[in-house]
């Protein structure tokens, strides 16, 4: 009979793999789409395919993939935070659409009214998300309480949240128009530079590693990635003009994105979160669990 950490270890597992494969549907749905349409038909941004058939799987997918970066542990307090932010702002994102509707789409969609559809679902899901917000208090509240953990960088997480969460919700009831033509916007761009954040994060934790052991810092391959392919798309679209920039800069933070998670899932496979989810101090060499056995 397997040890209770045993199915922990798997149970986060599946979770890391569910986000990874969320990642194909998403990316499979828009690649169907696209092989029904003109190959030189396309969408101006990956937000702008909630107007076709893809609408479904683009919401499910996005907010599917924001559960999981929530529930997810990260390997550290920071890391935490960010992926917790991100995790919270996806469904914004997909539940927001863009204002810009583009004209690629291999059928004709009838669509319903989309502010009615802005105002029911985000008031669902600021409904659901105060009572999740007052637990996490009451849970943050306890430990400091019973001197479990008085880390303050919990604090900072749970006032991060609760500025985003009231500060939506404020800007939901006193200005409604502006929240449908710019919160998916401003949620998009916050929830990608959160993402690069963990990234240069995961570079900086993977350094302090026995260099001896670990060859190339891939992480940081990773994100100089996110960092310079957006930057040279959008010079480009700047001084030449290019209508689906946004299309390639999106679609290339969400692949490598995805190659960082595969990479630092083939790394936790067996431990779940580094050195406990601590940060390494520099003097400490752990060995790569890439080199070792990924046996269950």
């Amino acid at each position: 009979m397997a040890e209770p950490a045993g199915y922990s270890i798997k149970t986060y597992r599946y979770l890391r793999m569910a986000m990874v494969a969320m990642v194909v549907l998403l990316g499979a749905s828009l690649v169907i789409e696209w092989s029904k349409t003109d190959p030189h038909c396309l969408q101006t941004s990956i937000s702008a395919y909630y107007y076709t058939p893809v609408q479904a799987i683009f919401v499910g997918a996005l907010i599917a993939i924001g559960l999981c970066m929530v529930v997810l542990k990260g390997n550290t307090e920071r890391e935490d935070i960010l992926l917790n932010v991100a995790g919270i702002l996806a469904p914004a994102v997909a539940l927001v659409p863009t204002p810009g509707q583009g004209s690629c789409r291999s059928v004709p969609v009838v669509l319903g009214d989309t502010d009615a559809n802005i105002a029911n679902n985000m008031l669902a899901l600021f409904v659901v998300g105060a009572p999740c917000l007052l637990v996490t208090a009451v849970f943050v509240l306890r430990a400091r309480l019973s001197r479990a953990d008085r880390n303050p960088m919990y604090l900072l997480g749970f006032a991060v949240a609760l500025a985003i969460f009231g500060g939506g919700i404020a800007w939901f009831f006193v200005d409604r128009d502006g929240f449908i033509d710019n919160a998916h916007y401003a949620a998009a761009v916050v929830m990608f530079v959160c993402i690069i954040a963990v990234v240069l994060l995961n570079a900086k934790q993977f350094r302090r590693k026995d260099a001896r052991r670990v060859p190339a810092n891939r992480y940081s391959v990773i994100a100089l990635g996110m960092v310079v392919v957006p930057v040279v798309l959008l010079a480009w679209k700047a001084m030449f003009g290019w209508a689906h920039a946004v299309l390639w800069v999106e679609g290339a933070l969400i692949t490598l994105f995805a190659i960082f998670w595969i990479f630092q899932t083939q790394e936790l496979w067996n431990e779940g979160l580094r050195e406990g989810g601590q940060e390494l101090p520099r003097s400490q060499a752990v060995p790569s669990p890439l080199l070792s056995s990924s046996a269950e």
